[in-house]
């Protein structure tokens, strides 16, 4: 399986096909490199925007999941493991909130590339359409599910047995801990767009779609 970015370690584990981070070996998890540069995405988000959400807020949460692991029987486990089996137990809510934010944000950056967006193509397109009627109706359900999520979280195209769902989750909380396939990840976290678009959501969304959607990554993820 050949990745979408590079790492400086020879030690990876695939989260999904086309994603990888480094998995916890003696100094724990490592940040994974953005697949692009922190100006790539401009004029969309910001080189501003997107150094201090990967750099700041990303790296946090990888930095608490170290501390929180080291010398317990979490360390070394796969990441998808750790937030798989961490789910729903209340005693081991800091280690999900900080395992799923380090899986979301690397999901959130595989679901965005330079020139993307637009309406996808081939299987992906066809399967959103017998999913949702039409692209038009996924891009609406997407907005919607995106802007009414109340405070922080996240809007995800998803896969679940043979259907694609639209699907809103605050927090940390994510479609894998529900046994779900991500194929597109939106954060809706305010750092995310606010030095950008302030408190204007559905902009960021729309542009989201409209000029950053990875489509060949989400086609990547089908099952």
């Amino acid at each position: 399986m050949k990745p979408l970015f590079s790492l400086p370690s020879a030690c990876v584990l695939s989260l999904a096909a086309g994603m990888q981070v480094l998995a916890a070996d003696a100094p724990g998890f490592q940040l994974p490199l953005l697949p692009y540069a922190e100006t790539a995405l401009e004029p969309y988000i910001s080189a501003k925007t997107l150094g201090f959400h990967y750099g700041k807020h990303h790296k946090t949460y990888l930095d608490n999941l170290n501390k929180l692991v080291a010398g317990t029987p979490w360390a070394g486990m796969p990441l998808e493991e750790i937030v798989k089996k961490s789910a729903g137990a209340p005693e081991n809510t800091a280690i999900f909130n900080n395992a799923a934010q380090v899986w979301n944000h690397t999901c959130f950056w595989q679901s965005m590339k330079p020139n993307g967006g637009g309406k996808p193509s081939g299987a992906l397109l066809a399967r959103i359409e017998k999913s949702f009627g039409s692209y038009d109706s996924f891009t609406n359900a997407f907005l919607n599910a995106a802007v009414s999520q109340f405070g922080s979280g996240w809007a995800w195209l998803a896969q679940d047995g043979d259907a694609l769902k639209v699907v809103k989750t605050a927090n940390a909380d994510t479609p894998l801990a529900h046994g779900q396939t991500v194929l597109l990840a939106c954060d809706v976290w305010e750092h995310a767009y606010y030095l950008d678009y302030q408190n204007r959501r559905r902009d960021f969304v729309q542009i989201f779609l409209e000029h950053l959607a990875n489509w060949d990554f989400a086609a990547s993820q089908l099952k």
